[in-house]
């Protein structure tokens, strides 16, 4: 998905180092151009969620380090369309052009962007979002992978093509509200007028009427299907992250778009590795011979194939050697983090009798160097 999304410095028309004002500049500058207030050319709406979303990533912070660092795939792997959207100042700058903020699209800023921005005003609603939790071990976000997942949801009927309607018969208008779907109440109070907005209670707020609803989803324009549908898990990912499947939530009212499916990815502790950001922290037991002489020793690694290391003369318990690029890859990028092996020094529970001779020995040793250290 992220493939196909445009630089959003590109997007923007401004240079990578382009400042807070420069960047507002140009949304103001594109969103007078395409907003489909204005204009009504095909592709400007789309344009014009384009741009804002664009924006919307720049003008923030946080964001545009992700963005910087890890390129698309570091903000979908990061955020939700209603997280990237949040902190910007969409209504204060649409305001200042003219448009009335997102108030005139009745609804918030994620239906703006992904619900129906120019739908019939029949109370046609977009589809639904859906989530889905995915655990997966740290093996699976170290490599990355495909996977299938099962997903129940609403359909657009096959059989009448979402109209609710049988094939061969077509709705008609509501008499009640005349298509509008709304329909006005006047009340009057002494010299005062009320006027009441309702939902057409005939029709529902659809604006139609079916007389022949189509049997196969009971006039409702959509049927429960179970959905296998395929997820990309790009390697690297946080502990905690959501993917944005455009268009895989549930179908929406009347041909309006389609709600979006979140995969959130939960990511199962692991017996050995504790990751920080793209390193792998492990423990490894190191008897104290090998310690105090020095070694070289397998410590496992998150590709399942095992790596050398060495113990320098005299390490202690706590001590840290680091293995370069065996942590988990960098979201995004080509390189990797590092494992850091703790040393942990064994103390024996039980010795042979040439075990123990042997110590007996090295501490006598030990006894005259320390006779030696502390003579007067």
């Amino acid at each position: 998905m992220s493939s196909e999304k445009r630089d959003y410095y590109e997007v923007l028309d401004v240079p990578k180092d382009a400042n807070k004002d420069q960047i507002k500049a140009s949304y103001r500058k594109l969103a007078l151009q395409y907003h489909p207030d204005r204009n009504k050319a095909a592709g400007a709406e789309d344009r014009f969620k384009e741009v804002s979303e664009a924006y919307a990533v720049l003008s923030d912070d946080a964001k545009r380090a992700q963005y910087d660092r890890f390129g698309h795939e570091g903000i979908q792997g990061k955020y939700s369309s209603e997280d990237i959207f949040r902190t910007a100042n969409f209504d204060e700058i649409l305001r200042d052009l003219g448009f009335g903020g997102f108030g005139g699209f009745g609804g918030s800023i994620f239906d703006m962007f992904f619900g129906n921005m120019t739908g019939s005003g029949r109370g046609s609603r977009r589809g639904a979002d859906l989530r889905y939790d995915l655990d997966l071990t740290l093996e699976q976000v170290a490599s990355g992978l495909t996977t299938e997942i099962d997903i129940p949801r609403t359909e657009r009927c096959a059989v009448c093509k979402g109209t609710g309607s049988r094939p061969g018969s077509t709705p008609r208008v509501c008499t009640e509200c005349g298509g509008r779907g709304q329909v006005q109440r006047i009340s009057s109070s002494g010299f005062a007028q009320f006027v009441r907005i309702e939902t057409c209670r005939m029709c529902k707020g659809k604006g139609e009427v079916l007389d022949n609803p189509c049997r196969d989803c009971k006039g409702n324009g959509t049927v429960q299907r179970n959905r296998k549908i395929t997820v990309k898990i790009p390697a690297g990912i946080d502990g905690e992250s959501s993917l944005r499947l455009r268009g895989e939530g549930d179908a929406g009212e009347s041909g309006t778009s389609a709600g979006d499916l979140y995969v959130m990815c939960h990511v199962l502790p692991h017996k050995v590795f504790r990751r920080e950001e793209n390193d792998l922290h492990c423990v490894v037991a190191v008897d104290m011979a090998s310690a105090a002489l020095g070694s070289t020793i397998q410590v496992p690694t998150i590709d399942g194939v095992g790596a050398e290391i060495s113990i320098p003369a005299g390490s202690q318990t706590g001590a840290i050697l680091r293995l370069k690029g065996k942590g988990m890859p960098i979201l995004g990028g080509s390189n990797r983090g590092n494992e850091l092996v703790s040393v942990n020094v064994v103390v024996p529970l039980k010795l042979t009798e040439k075990q123990r001779d042997l110590l007996k020995q090295f501490k006598q040793i030990e006894d005259e160097k320390r006779k030696g250290f502390f003579k007067f």
